[in-house]
């Protein structure tokens, strides 16, 4: 088996690090940062949306096992202090994951003939900095609203526990290949309305919007942010890839939701 481990700067996590380098090693596992069969993250839910980004290119056949390092992350099942554990399991692997689905983005951008793919485990959002954002609304290629307000931020399942809840949206298992748009900050009134609502679209349609002209959007695909092109149109939808976690004793999804919100000290 192939190994790649992919950790934070902090000291915390450098330690954890070293650490597993040396287990593996001594267990006689292959470490391969290009072409991993196993990716080991080492910090929290940021280094693993930072790891799948690297490793996009490959995600089909990649899957991740993460280690936390601070407060316990949504995506991260092991403690630093189970490390031992954590490559007892591994070497043990017999290939079973659990598979979250990922979200399509298509840019064109004005004046660049072929358009730009981005893939998102959590969300992308579209907002605009110096002036209110009008954007036309499609689903499933038929026109729906003109929003106006701060932005939009289009969610995966697993994202929806991420900006999108604190935006009012809807937590979705990830078992519903579905995506969500929700709004931020829309004007609604006599003259501008809006549906005003997290609208929740079916793996068969996409959302595209296609804003008003200038060139102070900004949008964003998990951490990453791209501004100082004008874009022509975006098209948001289900991709087909899913990003794949080792499943040696992955956490059930609302226990892990209820972990992450409401905490042990509520359970009855």
């Amino acid at each position: 088996m192939k190994i790649a481990i992919y950790a934070n700067d902090g000291r915390q996590s450098m330690a954890v690090s070293r650490k597993l380098y040396q287990k593996f090693a001594d267990t006689h596992f292959i470490f391969d940062n290009d072409h991993p069969d196993i990716v080991v993250t080492v910090g929290g839910d940021g280094t693993l949306l930072s790891a799948f980004h690297k490793y996009a290119a490959i995600i089909d056949s990649v899957r991740f096992v993460s280690v936390h390092t601070g407060h316990l992350g949504f995506y991260t099942d092991w403690r630093d202090d189970e490390i031992d554990d954590l490559v007892i399991s591994l070497q043990s692997d017999n290939g079973q994951s659990v598979s979250y689905p990922l979200l399509d983005i298509h840019v064109k951008y004005k004046g660049i003939a072929k358009a730009v793919n981005y893939l998102a485990l959590n969300e992308a959002t579209l907002k605009r900095s110096n002036a209110t954002m009008v954007t036309d609304v499609y689903i499933g290629g038929e026109f729906f609203e003109k929003f106006r307000g701060d932005g939009l931020c289009v969610s995966t399942p697993t994202g929806s526990t991420a900006y999108n809840k604190s935006l009012g949206g809807a937590v979705i298992h990830p078992n519903l290949k579905v995506l969500q748009v929700t709004e931020i900050s829309s004007i609604n009134n006599r003259v501008f309305r809006t549906l005003s609502s997290p609208m929740i679209i079916a793996p068969s349609d996409w959302v595209t919007l296609v804003p008003s002209a200038g060139r102070d959007y900004s949008l964003t695909v998990d951490q990453q942010n791209y501004h100082g092109k004008q874009i022509e149109q975006l098209r948001f939808k289900i991709s087909k890839k899913s990003i794949h976690f080792a499943k040696y004793r992955h956490m059930q999804f609302w226990r892990r939701v209820q972990d992450a919100f409401i905490g042990a000290e509520y359970e009855n």
